[in-house]
């Protein structure tokens, strides 16, 4: 019985993982739409890092996690969007330190790069944004790179606090 019940305990870390996913997916759409924030290059990667973990832990959830080969593949499927999320929004942060005029350019915005690629139309609203990557914007006076870092890190951290729940009794 107790392994069923961690089992559940991971499985519900996971359904956590992707309702959190959605609430800060819903929160870059409300700073961009609403509030009027233009998010940069980096700022989407960063938005679809959130998405991917999303999508991931919401599939993860769904797939049979009997055995211990299971919860990490489905900890692992988690886990490498967060990484590269964080790591994107950790360089952002560096760029946002460099000194006024020194910071390297973003690229060019990804409705230029995907212009020309099926279904554009559909998913140009999530991957649109003009901003300049070396210009911090800040919520509750914390620049927004820092709040992505804490997201990942929290995303990481509750994967793996379920992953090894589940290892020590299952």
């Amino acid at each position: 019985m107790d392994g069923r019940i961690t089992m559940n305990f991971f499985r519900k870390t996971l359904w956590g993982i992707a309702a959190l996913s959605v609430l800060t997916a819903c929160g870059s759409f409300v700073s961009q739409y609403v509030l009027g924030m233009n998010p940069c290059v980096l700022c989407i990667l960063q938005r679809l890092s959130v998405l991917a973990v999303g999508l991931a832990a919401l599939s993860a959830a769904f797939f049979r996690q009997s055995s211990a080969f299971g919860r990490t593949v489905c900890a692992l499927a988690v886990s490498i969007p967060a990484v590269y999320g964080a790591g994107v929004a950790v360089y952002q942060r560096y760029i946002q330190s460099l000194p006024p005029g020194t910071a390297p350019e973003c690229g060019a915005p990804w409705t230029f790069r995907l212009r020309d690629w099926p279904l554009f139309e559909w998913y140009e609203p999530v991957i649109r944004g003009f901003g300049n990557c070396a210009v911090p914007d800040y919520l509750l006076g914390v620049p927004l790179p820092i709040w992505s870092v804490l997201y990942f890190c929290f995303v990481l951290l509750l994967v793996w606090f379920g992953w090894f729940k589940a290892r020590a009794v299952g």
